[in-house]
């Protein structure tokens, strides 16, 4: 973890979590094979979140190194419930379950998930 990360008690804000899920995520989707900004410019289709819940289990510090895990629960037409978990070793920091929505960029309106993105988190 950064000094930015960290509160004035040299431990991780909890918001921050939301960032860090934020970019596993990303880079989930990245070794799955989809780039986002590609996705938009092909498909028009890009992914907000809709729904979190966190739990929050022990405290991460500076200079620790955190794992974020991402996995697949839920898949519909149009939206996705993930579960992620931030661990340092063994031990679990955090968890949460995340409902990210599949909307088309310029409306901002439900779409479906483009076949290739289903197709790739599947696998992933």
């Amino acid at each position: 973890m950064y000094w930015e990360d960290t509160d004035a008690g040299g431990v991780v804000f909890y918001a921050n979590y939301l960032k860090f899920f934020e970019r596993a995520r990303t880079e989930w989707l990245r070794a799955a094979g989809v780039e986002q900004q590609a996705l938009r410019e092909e498909t028009g289709a890009i992914f907000v979140v809709a729904e979190v819940q966190m739990r929050y289990l022990a405290p991460a510090k500076l200079d620790d190194l955190m794992a974020v895990g991402v996995k697949v629960v839920e898949q519909g037409a149009a939206s996705m419930v993930l579960e992620q978990e931030a661990w340092r070793g063994d031990t679990l920091l955090a968890q949460g379950r995340i409902r990210i929505g599949c909307v088309q960029a310029d409306t901002l309106k439900p779409r479906r998930i483009p076949p290739q993105v289903r197709a790739a988190v599947l696998t992933a």
